[in-house]
């Protein structure tokens, strides 16, 4: 019997992000978030999927569902394809799904008892963070780094995730049984789509991840005086919010000035009448680069801006910094790999692009080397939208990229 082709593989991944999509707790939209029942019925899902591509099916201490194809003896260290099965609130129903659903394929299109590795497919749980505020979960507990602290982190209901995975049928204290050995992995491989216009805008439909965007956030904070709106003079106005939003301007300034990826995403003034000059506005930013240095370059020349700037205006400037990730680079060898599976498509010169956004690799790296397929994402390259939208054809050429890198692992291995 002949395998299917590309095109039917695709549409077969398409239908099954319809159906995963209608997993969710949001009514008219798509949620589905770490430890809830809607992400024990999407592990069971996939795993019937898995099932019937002849993986051997389990779901790891953490909440993962991984399936397994032994190579060409049992027991080999194993090659990794995998991607997630959460989402954002009001999401598409690509993002993340659709690499699991595609490793599946490859899964079932590959001849495993020739590979010289065992072959895995991984549903990482809680890539987005959406429901405790505490991304890469999942994939944090696959290497290993799962700090106890976050099992008292609480959602919105006081629910922690201990509790969570109490109720979800996982022993907290044995979360540590899901970290992977560095001797017991080849590489780990992921598809997902572009979430940006990049590829759009180029003509293309796959590209070549050559690394992973590493991000800070901070929390910044102007502190002026307030006083009353009609009877402060402004030669003697201290306006924090005024201040605050040159920073902001100057923000994207510097950005667009370095290459790098600058975002205001809630900003607040108080007290907050609208008759009182605001006295202290806090606002937050997401900074984001192509390497650690661009980004911390440009962080300096935020603060030396607004250091600067506050003192001319008589206000205070500080700020704190709650998050930190550092660039992940990928693996060369595993990127030629990925780079050779394009070529297969009839790419003969793959476009290369850094991530903008994170994804489970960041964690991943830790143990293993890591690559990525960037898939084309139309409608002006939106993501985490219900507008999030794919072509079967660009499916079709992603299916077959991936197989072909993992053969070109393979063939080097």
């Amino acid at each position: 019997m002949s395998r299917p082709s590309a095109v039917a593989g695709a549409a077969q991944a398409l239908q099954r992000c319809d159906e995963l999509a209608r997993l969710t707790s949001l009514s008219g939209g798509v949620e589905r978030v770490h430890l809830s029942p809607e992400h024990a019925a999407a592990n069971a899902l996939t795993g019937g999927w898995m099932a019937e591509a002849g993986l051997a099916v389990r779901q790891d201490a953490a909440g993962n569902l991984v399936g397994r194809l032994e190579g060409a003896r049992p027991g080999l260290p194993a090659l990794v394809l995998g991607s997630h099965l959460d989402t954002v609130t009001d999401a598409g129903r690509f993002d993340g799904m659709l690499g699991v659903l595609l490793a599946i394929e490859v899964a079932d299109r590959v001849d495993a008892s020739a590979l010289p590795f065992a072959l895995e497919v991984v549903g990482f749980t809680d890539e987005e963070g959406t429901r405790f505020g505490n991304a890469l979960f999942g994939s944090r507990a696959f290497a290993g780094r799962v700090d106890d602290g976050w099992l008292a982190i609480p959602d919105r209901h006081g629910v922690t995730v201990a509790r969570a995975m109490t109720d979800f049928g996982l022993d907290p204290a044995r979360v540590g049984e899901a970290a992977r050995r560095p001797e017991d992995l080849v590489g780990y491989l992921e598809a997902h789509i572009e979430q940006g216009p990049h590829l759009l805008d180029a003509g293309r439909a796959l590209g070549v991840v050559t690394g992973i965007a590493g991000a800070r956030r901070f929390a910044l904070q102007v502190t002026g005086r307030a006083g009353h709106a009609g009877g402060t003079p402004y030669a003697r106005r201290r306006d924090a919010l005024v201040v605050a939003a040159e920073v902001v301007v100057a923000i994207e300034r510097i950005a667009v000035e370095t290459g790098t990826i600058g975002t205001v995403g809630r900003i607040r003034a108080f007290p907050g009448g609208v008759n009182v000059v605001p006295g202290v506005c806090r606002f937050s930013l997401d900074l984001r680069a192509e390497t650690d240095e661009a980004r911390d370059a440009a962080f300096e020349r935020i603060d030396g801006f607004a250091r600067e700037l506050c003192a001319r205006r008589g206000v205070e400037w500080s700020w704190d910094e709650f998050y930190r990730a550092d660039t992940t680079p990928c693996d060369p060898a595993l990127v030629a790999a990925i780079e050779q599976g394009v070529q297969a498509t009839g790419d003969a010169e793959p476009v290369r692009i850094w991530s903008r956004a994170g994804h489970d690799g960041m964690a991943v790296a830790d143990v293993t080397g890591v690559a990525m397929l960037f898939l084309r994402c139309g409608n002006d390259g939106i993501s985490h939208h219900p507008d999030e939208i794919v072509t079967a054809e660009d499916v079709a050429a992603a299916l077959e990229a991936f197989e072909a890198a993992v053969l070109a692992v393979a063939a080097r291995h």
